[in-house]
């Protein structure tokens, strides 16, 4: 302000004649509002910056010396990377270390490529749990059997195992070809109606979850329970990617997966309570639910009783889940492997003539299965080339000493890579090469090694239907290499793992 302008001054000592006696300016100092405002910008930009700063030092101190970027990108990290990610990605980050770090959103995770620290977090279950995705527990239910560990889950899981007994997978075989025969004739009546190549990713999703079912549920589910679950069991599949909008809200993946999780289980409890009432009133076992009611009755069963009809369908439901992704990705490269290469084809339909005698009528059971050894080398080294499932997060539950030089922080993720030991070159010489011929080498080193076949996993967690998911992958070559030829028209996304 100025003093001139002040109207006493101006008017005692000011005339037109003479200069005022001063003529200076003095500061404009800010109102209240301004200061105010002023320094809350200042503290909320020391506040960021703070923030910045302890992130990168925790992230810093959590690496320590394990590779990795040496500083994450402020608050999402690797999220552009894991909204995209791609086989070459993680084979970089897999190449840079045993052990490499990296962060998403303020989540710690540590990579782990090798085959012995992959196998030590599959077997550590007092200091690593799985874990999933972020919004598994939503889509499973927190009380689903998956989630339980130590004691609980060995137990709970001992008591499963009969539903995987010779027996039952000799149950299993008769309901499976049925289906395959179903399928593979919708399969040909579409072929017949046109020459251009048909999509084979959901046919093959499509034909396994209706194996699935009924080799669970038998006759207790109704085709239209069939055929409502199959239609809605994709949103599941999309809503467990690593990367998504982790909250339930009308519109997002979880939601559809969620609103889907409930109406599977409203038919599978109610294909439990059907089971109950036919053995109760002396049937036969016609499924797996059966085998389970009939286990559960015998006197000499010592495991647990107590199984509600909801406790059932979510059991089964989290053997849709294991069984429907990986089993579908496995049975899909097993079709691309064997027409790609003819010569293995050729092969397999040879021993399909010997074992089946020429009839391919006739029923298969599990022991003609058995005999298949080259159809099994050959689905056993299919998957081990393309692995259904190339890693599965886990969870530290408490700092996790992996190594002796490093240590994972508690509540860090923990990656165990599957691809790296079933391409060990020292195990499997020209490991990028499809040769069946190495499983029929007892004395070879790919059998020498089973501790680097993990495509099912190791420890607590190990797949507990492994030789159902082999069996039906196998079923379906097959009963395709005889009853159908096929080719297959490459594109650019062929070879590409999503």
């Amino acid at each position: 302000m100025s003093l001139k302008d002040a109207s006493v001054v101006s008017s005692m000592l000011s005339s037109p004649s003479h200069s005022p006696l001063y003529n200076f300016t003095t500061p404009a100092f800010p109102s209240l509002g301004q200061a105010t405002s002023a320094t809350w910008l200042w503290t909320t930009l020391v506040i960021l910056a703070s923030l910045l700063i302890l992130e990168q030092t925790v992230y810093r101190y959590k690496k320590r010396h394990l590779p990795g970027a040496a500083w994450t990108i402020p608050i999402i990290g690797k999220f552009a990377d894991s909204m995209h990610p791609t086989m070459e990605n993680y084979k970089k980050q897999w190449d840079s270390g045993a052990l490499s770090a990296i962060s998403v959103f303020n989540i710690f995770i540590v990579m782990a490529s090798s085959n012995e620290f992959a196998r030590k977090i599959l077997n550590s279950p007092t200091y690593a749990e799985p874990c999933l995705v972020h919004s598994a527990k939503q889509i499973l239910l927190p009380e689903n059997w998956v989630f339980l560990t130590g004691k609980d889950h060995l137990a709970y899981r001992r008591g499963l195992n009969s539903l995987f007994t010779r027996r039952a997978l000799g149950i299993y075989v008769g309901i499976q070809e049925a289906i395959t025969r179903k399928h593979f004739a919708k399969w040909l009546a579409t072929a017949a109606k046109t020459d251009d190549a048909q999509p084979i990713m959901m046919t093959a999703r499509h034909l396994n979850m209706d194996t699935s079912l009924r080799v669970f549920c038998g006759q207790h589910i109704s085709e239209e329970a069939a055929i409502e679950i199959n239609e809605k069991y994709w949103a599941i599949t999309q809503s467990l990617e690593l990367v998504n909008f982790p909250l339930a809200i009308p519109g997002t993946k979880v939601y559809k997966a969620v609103q889907a999780r409930k109406v599977a289980l409203r038919w599978l409890e109610l294909a439990a309570k059907r089971s109950k009432e036919a053995m109760a009133s002396g049937a036969e076992p016609g499924c797996m639910l059966d085998e389970w009611v009939q286990v559960l009755n015998d006197p000499t069963y010592k495991g647990k009783r107590d199984f509600s009809d909801r406790e059932m369908a979510m059991v089964l439901f989290s053997f849709l889940f294991a069984s429907q992704d990986a089993m579908s990705s496995g049975l899909i490269y097993g079709f691309q492997h064997l027409v790609d290469n003819p010569e293995f084809l050729a092969k397999v339909r040879v021993e399909q003539m010997s074992v089946r005698q020429g009839n391919f009528d006739k029923p298969l059971t599990l022991e003609m299965i058995e005999q298949m050894t080259y159809l099994n080398a050959f689905v056993k080294e299919s998957m081990r080339i393309m692995p259904p499932v190339t890693m599965v997060p886990y969870k530290t539950t408490k700092a996790f000493p992996i190594s002796d030089d490093y240590t994972v922080p508690v509540n860090s993720m923990v990656i165990p890579s599957f691809y790296n030991s079933l391409h060990d070159p020292s195990v499997y010489p020209e490991p990028d090469r499809l040769l069946p011929e190495r499983w029929l080498d007892t004395e070879g080193s790919a059998n020498q090694n089973p501790k680097n076949y993990i495509v099912f996993g190791s420890g607590p967690h190990r797949c507990i239907g492994l030789e159902y998911a082999q069996m039906n992958i196998v079923l379906v070559l097959a009963m395709a290499s005889v009853l159908m030829n096929f080719e297959h028209e490459i594109t650019p996304q062929s070879s590409q793992i999503e």
